[in-house]
């Protein structure tokens, strides 16, 4: 497998640059107080393992939704173990974190799960086809390269019947700042660039976990939206201390962009502008800003022999005209 990194070409097919998204992730993880940046991840990590808005250790989503025991399981782009954190040794025997930022896994928060950490890229598992009865990841794979393929690597390494749950940033993710940016620029340099990273559109989700050779799929939006005292608190919260003359790399979150055709800095006048806008068209009564963070919640399984089937088409006894009739039926007895 390349090694972390490997898949920062500066091509059409690769938008994003992992050496610099590493070097992101490495400083992230070195802050003397992560707990103010790790809120966000926190929270997708706990509701990965116990699903959208559940308290912990009460079930009904995530991990717990597949009520058993998994011998071995992955975490792919692990962080400091945002996930790991939230499950118990009844749930996963033993799990292996992978992350491409090994200052990351140096610093992961501890388990009580007999967890072994790895370094290496999420794009280019180093693991053999059909080791795991489960991997999950959150809010990683958004920075892949190549989406379609991390799937069918996460597929390969998977056991037949094994379950992959995951969460991931939505289209709609910053949309308040990605606007303001846009507008900002528009006015002050008569055209813009991208500061805010693409996201995977909801409609596309299903289509390419399905042709990974995923099945029994679901998917889920939810939506967090954070108040901010202003636009650069936002910027602030996801990429470090920010200046109005440029970036320095304190990354807080270490979710700033890093796109290939991402603009080095933003001018001053820009910057204000783009607060004032900001302000004006998303601002709260009480003088706060929005920030929406849309998350994609996915769980798909790899296929096996004892997973029920979908009935063959045409193989149905009731048509929905009978259907129809019952409801009618049902209407007159009532009355």
């Amino acid at each position: 497998s390349p090694p972390a990194g490997a898949s920062s070409g500066s091509g059409a097919l690769s938008p994003f640059d992992r050496r610099l998204k590493r070097k992101q992730k490495n400083w992230a993880a070195l802050q003397a107080e992560p707990a103010k940046c790790d809120y966000l991840r926190e929270e997708v990590g706990a509701a990965a393992a116990f699903g959208p808005g559940r308290p912990p250790r009460q079930g009904g989503g995530g991990v717990s939704e597949a009520r058993r025991t998994f011998p071995l399981a992955l975490d792919v782009g692990s962080g400091r173990g945002y996930i790991a954190q939230h499950l118990t040794k009844e749930t996963i025997e033993k799990l292996i974190q992978v992350d491409i930022a090994e200052n990351a896994l140096k610093n992961a928060v501890e388990s009580e799960i007999p967890t072994v950490n790895v370094v290496a890229d999420e794009e280019f598992l180093p693991f053999k086809e059909d080791t795991f009865d489960l991997v999950v990841s959150s809010l990683s794979l958004h920075w892949v390269n190549d989406l379609p393929r991390a799937f069918r690597e996460i597929h390969q390494v998977l056991k037949p019947d094994g379950v992959f749950i995951g969460a991931m940033f939505g289209g709609d993710t910053l949309y308040e700042l990605r606007c303001s940016l846009q507008l900002a620029e528009l006015e002050r340099e008569g055209g813009f660039s991208p500061h805010v990273s693409p996201f995977t559109a909801v409609s596309d989700l299903g289509h390419l976990l399905s042709r990974a050779g995923f099945n029994t799929l679901t998917v889920d939006t939810d939506e967090i939206q954070v108040n901010y005292p202003g636009l650069f608190e936002v910027m602030e919260d996801l990429q470090g201390k920010y200046i109005l003359y440029g970036n320095i790399n304190v990354f807080c979150m270490g979710e700033s962009n890093c796109s290939w055709n991402r603009k080095p800095l933003l001018h001053r006048e820009t910057m204000l502008a783009a607060a004032a806008i900001y302000r004006e068209m998303y601002g709260n009564s009480d003088g706060s800003v929005p920030a929406t963070f849309q998350i994609y919640y996915m769980i798909g399984w790899k296929f096996h022999e004892s997973q029920a089937r979908p009935a063959q088409r045409g193989s149905a006894t009731v048509s929905f005209g009978d259907l129809a009739k019952i409801d009618g039926l049902l209407s007159r007895i009532k009355k």
